[in-house]
């Protein structure tokens, strides 16, 4: 393994991902994680070895595939009373959800 793969995904960098993925990961995890993030990439850097010069670039992984849309039929949609009549927790006319981001 070259020095620049395993400089990919430090310390510094696990702990950013983690960061941003609102992940608590241990030491051993974070180890973990470095280790199969430079396999993946290791694995696909190998795809630049193939000779793909006689393969034909496709446009569509599926050839002929088409959308079939119905028609946009508008109706009416419910009330806000009959949306919430379910809810457990609700405020001020809405459904209220525990916070998820932090500051």
């Amino acid at each position: 393994m070259r020095d620049k793969d395993k400089e990919e995904f430090s310390k510094e960098t696990i702990d950013y991902l983690s960061k941003l993925a609102l992940l608590d990961l241990t030491e051993e995890e974070k180890e973990k994680l470095s280790k199969q993030l430079r396999d993946i990439i290791s694995y696909f850097k190998k795809l630049n070895d193939l000779d793909t010069s006689d393969v034909k670039p496709t446009t569509h992984a599926i050839e002929g595939l088409k959308n079939v849309f119905r028609e946009d039929i508008p109706w009416k949609s419910l009330s806000n009373e009959d949306a919430l009549k379910n809810a457990e927790h609700k405020k001020d006319g809405y459904f209220k959800a525990p916070r998820i981001l932090k500051e």
